[in-house]
């Protein structure tokens, strides 16, 4: 039998076509978190990342349909002698507009429960029968239930932009959510996914044994493939792939434990046979980047982005911080992490990948700059400047794309004073472009603005805006921190790119290069 993607795909499929599918087996998953004791658990990852194909498989499992199971590692590890009434709410289809749309929906989870399982409500509110649903449940088939939410905070994130929406529909799930604390007594194991990981206290009041396994080793890896995974199911489809290259685009999200593939990207991968944003296209995010941009944030500083514990742990929609944002959406991950003397960690936030860092940088692009063929134009004539070592070129490059952006767009921006904003303009090329950049490179003699690689070449750079400080004063700051010594005797041409704009001008005033020798 050849094998499906992640866990089991299909399960009419297997039946029916059994040699037209490819699987990795992440049942012993299904197992690992029954013996974890307390049946209660919380997972968020990215969109796209087989989250409601895992729901799918606990629920079958729990339903004890054993014959899906064929050759996975719980076709022999688990207790297939006893089947369990089982609730599965998803709000992953659709998008909900309003409280009233909402409603509707949750009427309609409430109906297909009463039909599945043949229950007469005899309340009225949405709590009170979702409760009477769980005791009813429990009672008929003399079993505990089990509750599987899926995409539980969509509703919310469709209306993000929008927060006093968002805030009431927040009210209302949480209203829904509240029935599993006094469900308890009822209740086998529950288990809840979504994108965005948002506080106990505003959407799980009660549920403190909630068991939150998102960053957390022992479960990194139970969305997403692992090297060794996608190596031995797909070895055939990687005759004669570049490996180190499928990694480069595609691999990096961490939560603590094992790097893993975005399985979405690897599937197109190998059906299109070539490279593409395909998971980044499958959303976008505009009000990530009016965040950003809103919020005057420096986009070299995602490079290596180091936040506390209590910005992962949390989002809400009362307080919405883009890094805790970036992180649970997948546009970020975790590259590293440090425990201090309490027990508090520190974390090190970078993209996990290419195809993120190219495409964010991109749409990023796109709302400083405006004119977006000029933006395709000018990627095109950076990348040939840089290929062959004439980094002086970039001066015109980047005059002649300044000078293309409407002063009425200054004016309501009022970006033209704002040093990151034109250092953001360079980083987001550069990433978009796919060069190799290092933002904020530390040195014993303080941090390079921006750090440049290709092949033979590194590029140093300063910006200054000259009303801010003295003219000539990037280049004096690139000579005298000697930032360039740390890569000497690394076998690169190195050159001191010191660029000043001007507040009034609204554009590079001065921009000079030297080649250390």
């Amino acid at each position: 039998m050849k094998k499906l993607p992640i866990g089991i795909q299909s399960f009419e499929k297997i039946r029916e076509q059994p040699d037209q599918f490819y699987y990795v087996d992440k049942t012993p998953f299904v197992k690992k978190l029954v013996e974890q004791g307390g049946g209660y658990f919380f997972l968020s990852r990215p969109r796209r990342f087989g989250k409601s194909l895992f729901v799918d498989t606990l629920r079958q499992a729990f339903l004890a349909k054993k014959e899906y199971f064929k050759g996975l590692y719980l076709e022999n590890n688990w207790d297939w002698n006893t089947a369990y009434p089982v609730i599965h709410i998803s709000f992953g289809s659709g998008v909900l507009h309003s409280l009233e749309e909402l409603a509707i929906k949750m009427e309609s989870i409430l109906m297909d429960i009463r039909n599945e399982y043949g229950i007469d409500y005899e309340k009225l509110s949405v709590n009170d029968r979702f409760m009477e649903a769980i005791a009813k449940m429990a009672r008929k088939y003399g079993q505990k239930v089990v509750v599987l939410v899926d995409e539980y905070d969509k509703p919310i994130l469709d209306n993000i932009a929008n927060k006093s929406l968002a805030i009431e529909i927040r009210e209302k799930l949480k209203n829904l959510y509240s029935v599993l604390k006094d469900a308890d007594v009822h209740l086998k194991f529950v288990f809840i996914t979504g994108v965005s990981k948002f506080s106990k206290v505003s959407l799980f009041s009660g549920l403190n044994h909630l068991n939150d396994i998102t960053v957390d080793a022992r479960f990194s890896s139970l969305c997403g493939y692992t090297e060794e995974e996608l190596h031995s199911v797909f070895e055939d489809r990687l005759a004669d792939q570049d490996a180190a290259k499928l990694k480069h685009w595609y691999n990096g999200y961490a939560w603590l434990g094992e790097r893993v593939y975005n399985p979405f990207d690897i599937l197109l991968y190998f059906d299109k046979k070539t490279y593409g944003s395909f998971w980044f296209e499958t959303g976008t995010p505009r009000f990530l980047i009016e965040l950003l941009m809103g919020n005057h944030y420096p986009i070299a500083k995602l490079e290596n982005l180091v936040i506390g514990e209590e910005i992962i742990d949390s989002f809400d929609v009362d307080r919405i911080l883009v890094e805790a944002l970036l992180f649970q959406t997948g546009y970020l991950t975790i590259n590293s992490v440090v425990t201090d003397m309490l027990e508090r960690r520190t974390y090190y936030l970078s993209y996990p990948n290419m195809e993120v860092k190219s495409s964010l940088n991109r749409w990023i692009l796109n709302a400083l700059v405006q004119d977006v063929v000029v933006k395709n134009e000018t990627e095109n004539i950076l990348i040939k400047a840089i290929a062959e070592k004439r980094p002086e070129d970039l001066k015109d490059i980047f005059h002649r794309f300044f000078a293309s952006i409407p002063h009425d767009w200054y004016r309501k921006n009022e970006l033209s004073g704002y040093e990151g904003y034109y250092a953001s303009i360079f980083y987001c090329y550069f990433a978009a472009c796919g060069f190799e950049i290092r933002a904020e490179d530390a040195t014993n003699h303080g941090r390079m603005d921006l750090s440049l690689f290709y092949d033979d070449i590194c590029c140093i750079f300063e910006f200054k805006v000259l009303e801010n400080a003295g003219e000539g004063s990037a280049m004096a700051q690139l000579k005298d921190r000697k930032y360039h010594e740390k890569y000497q005797g690394s076998g690169k041409e190195i050159y001191l790119v010191a660029v000043e704009f001007s507040k009034k001008d609204r554009n590079i005033e001065n921009f000079e290069v030297e080649k250390v020798s």
